[in-house]
């Protein structure tokens, strides 16, 4: 019966490879998902995932990135998100990574690879729990501060979070580490089509060069955020053709 009622105090939110374009709600954060498989196939290698658990104190949001794309790359990302499925209701991360890493293993002999970040977040103090497996780093906006910087396991924003390990996962090269997002701290994390797009000097944007184009926004709702980035990143691409999936997830914390 507790397990039964466990799995009923969660239900993901969203959670898919398709293309995707509208806002997420969750427990103290105010989110925007834009998501676009490379044509002509209608599911990619980019899964977006989002959960909430324990009475709405718990989300997890993860973002995971298929090496490839179309069918192939879909197959491997519909994978991803099952392991994300069976261990939404867990705070701690570390046996969520390690699943992962055994995936990433398993799938490494088949040829193909992926990165994932994925990010837990407590309503009731705003601590925030992220792992990292490859992916690029997320983009973090501490409104305190009223600036950009890029969220790693080396910040010096890390915080400690009563009853958790972090730090390196056992098992896995990934880390768990904790920081706190204040009032109107806004994430973004993507995945690489977006920064390896290049301009017609072959030239990469990068995650420095998104961070620049982020660095240049007037702060305003998650949807806002996500129309300036991909502009500012088909800007930087001119007329050159896409060569990957591109997602993007932006989230704002509010107040409640």
């Amino acid at each position: 019966m507790n397990e039964i009622s466990s799995r009923l105090a969660c239900f993901e939110l969203w959670g898919g490879n398709r293309s995707a374009d509208h806002p997420v709600e969750l427990p103290g954060l105010a989110g925007w998902v834009y998501s676009q498989p490379l044509e002509p196939a209608a599911g990619g290698g980019d899964v977006h995932y989002f959960s909430v658990c324990s009475k709405g104190m718990v989300s997890r949001v993860a973002l995971a990135d298929v090496a490839g794309h179309g069918s192939g790359a879909s197959s491997m990302a519909e994978s991803l998100r099952h392991v994300l499925q069976r261990h939404t209701d867990n705070w701690d991360q570390s046996a969520l990574m390690r699943e992962l890493n055994e995936a990433f293993v398993r799938a490494s002999a088949e040829s193909q690879y992926a990165t994932a970040a994925v990010l837990g977040f407590y309503f009731e103090t705003g601590e925030l729990l992220f792992s990292s497996a490859g992916h690029p780093p997320a983009l973090w906006y501490r409104a305190r501060d009223k600036s950009w910087d890029l969220l790693q396991d080396s910040t010096p924003f890390a915080a400690d979070i009563e009853g958790l390990p972090l730090g390196l996962i056992p098992g896995t090269t990934y880390s768990q580490t904790g920081v706190r997002l204040g009032a109107d701290d806004v994430l973004v994390l993507y995945t690489d089509g977006i920064t390896e797009a290049t301009d017609s000097s072959g030239n990469e944007l990068g995650h420095r060069g998104l961070l620049e184009l982020a660095r240049a926004l007037t702060i305003e709702s998650p949807v806002q955020v996500s129309l300036a980035l991909m502009s500012g990143a088909r800007a930087f691409r001119g007329d050159g053709p896409r060569r990957d999936d591109e997602t993007l997830v932006v989230l704002r914390r509010v107040m409640q």
